[in-house]
């Protein structure tokens, strides 16, 4: 009954710390979950700030390309505007009178910048002026200089009713190199947007939006499908209006754009660290109850195996002595005195295994005469080739808190365990050191030894080295040892192929 008690008292205590573990559990994960949501709703802030900042950049950048185009193209209006200038001059030149002749040749001298070439109706120049030094030898204007000169219409110039000469007209140099600046420009605008620092998907398309000029961010084979690129530019369309940019002569533009990656990864972050976190507990779950189940079989199959081979010796002998005694000439008083010592050794096998599922009570005893006891037991138990050294004096007396048939049960567990390291061929030597607050216990074999990787694991339950064992012995010691006794069991040292020294250490108060 005081067992069945003690027993309901562990499952009760182990459901309590089941639920205040559980508890516990989900206010770490419920404080871990909030503070993370602040964190990234405060950086999902700062990148939409980011976002809206880089397009409100992108719009005012817009803004200026804009206006700069406007201001191109009245520099362009002014040029044309020059040379039809020109033409009107050069035919007042004839249709006026002399009076005026010296207005009109200095405006004609003022041109240092437009391009020009007067031809008569055949293509011979007639006069030319702020042309490339290439032209010098120029006579007839044709070929890949009547192509230059042929982007914008040539100026009709009627001098005499039968005589109209032509006056043709390029870009000047300075118009054509602030051209070209616009242009790059342009693009650097274009490249800019697309390739942008705030990481931002961008998509840029002329103005029927749907042939894409540019676009950054993006993943290079999804952009090859157009059915993706018309999905990605209604998904953009729906999040932010789109930046319209009008370049002039390059027609209007529209710049989508949406949310960063990242900051798209963020607002979906909390729901997948929840989700993690679940299937990472709902595994290690299933891999403790797992562990733990087998570890219990395994245990409990031990403990079944060494109980039947603890009662089984003493039951043989019983046995034995029995059927001598049904044979004439047997000694009853030999038979009756190790009947009893038999019957002693059950008793105390129950008694080892009761107080294992209890807390057992200390008492004092000597521990020399517990040595002493244990190794006479197991000396004729034990094959002839395995010697024992004990390396103490067997005479004296030490008492000490101690439960005496836990602790010589430990001693048989690490005795049995140095006779199958030596392979049943050996020595084992057992010695006591009294160290005034503590009693020191070496017990040495002349065995295998233990490697270093498995010194940490030799005292699990279930951990064993043998193909038939079920590596309870080290596991009992170390439970009688360090939880009942408040010692400690550990190798103090172990060198493979040449054997292995276990310590015990008790107090003595």
């Amino acid at each position: 009954m005081k067992n069945w008690t003690y027993s309901m008292d562990i499952y009760a205590r182990k459901r309590i710390w089941k639920i205040v573990l559980t508890i516990l559990g989900l206010v770490i994960i419920g404080l871990s979950l909030f503070y993370t949501s602040l964190i990234v709703k405060k950086f999902a802030t700062e990148e939409r700030k980011n976002v809206k900042l880089w397009a409100e950049a992108v719009q005012r950048k817009a803004n200026l390309v804009k206006y700069t185009e406007f201001l191109f193209g009245q520099l362009q209006e002014q040029e044309r505007e020059r040379v039809e200038l020109l033409a009107n001059v050069y035919k007042q030149l004839l249709d006026d009178d002399q009076s005026e002749l010296t207005f009109y040749l200095e405006v004609i001298k003022n041109n240092n910048t437009v391009p020009i070439i007067l031809t008569n109706t055949k293509g011979e120049i007639i006069e030319t002026k702020n042309l490339e030094t290439r032209y010098d030898t120029l006579k007839i204007l044709d070929g890949e200089a009547l192509d230059e000169f042929s982007v914008y219409d040539p100026i009709s110039v009627q001098f005499l009713p039968t005589m109209k000469h032509y006056l043709y007209y390029k870009d000047s140099r300075f118009f054509s190199e602030l051209k070209s600046v616009l242009n790059n420009y342009v693009t650097s605008f274009m490249e800019e947007v697309a390739l942008n620092s705030s990481s931002v998907p961008v998509i840029i398309t002329d103005s029927t939006k749907e042939n894409v000029i540019m676009y950054g961010n993006l993943a290079e084979i999804k952009m090859s499908d157009p059915a993706y690129v018309n999905d990605k530019l209604e998904e953009m369309e729906d999040e932010n209006n789109p930046i319209i940019v009008n370049l002039g002569e390059q027609g209007i533009s529209y710049i989508f754009y949406q949310d960063s990656e990242l900051l798209t990864i963020i607002k979906y972050f909390p729901i997948t660290q929840i989700l993690i976190i679940a299937v990472f507990a709902f595994i290690a779950y299933l891999l403790f109850s797992f562990a733990r189940r087998s570890e219990q079989n395994r245990v409990w199959a031990g403990m079944a195996r060494e109980t039947a081979h603890q009662i089984g010796t003493p039951l043989s002998s019983i046995m034995a002595w029995l059927e001598l005694l049904k044979i004439e000439g047997a000694n009853p008083q030999q038979a009756a005195d190790e009947i009893e010592k038999d019957i002693k050794r059950l008793d105390m096998i129950s008694e080892r295994f009761s107080k294992i599922g209890s807390t057992p009570t200390l008492s004092y005893g000597n521990i020399v005469k517990i040595l002493n006891d244990s190794i006479t037991y197991l000396r004729p138990r034990t094959s002839k080739k395995v010697t024992y050294n004990l390396d103490y004096n067997k005479d004296s007396e030490l008492s000490i808190p101690i439960n005496g048939a836990l602790f010589s049960w430990v001693i048989e567990n690490l005795c049995k365990n140095a006779i199958d390291a030596m392979s049943g061929n050996g020595l084992i030597t057992i010695k006591l050191i009294d160290d005034n607050k503590h009693v020191i216990i070496d017990i040495s074999d002349t065995g295998k030894g233990i490697s270093s990787s498995e010194i940490k694991a030799i005292f699990n339950p279930g951990y064993t080295s043998k193909k038939r064992g079920w590596g309870l012995g080290l596991s009992l010691a170390k439970r009688i040892i360090n939880d009942y006794h408040k010692g400690k069991v550990f190798v103090k040292s172990s060198i493979v192929g040449k054997g292995t020294t276990f310590r015990i250490i008790l107090k003595k108060l």
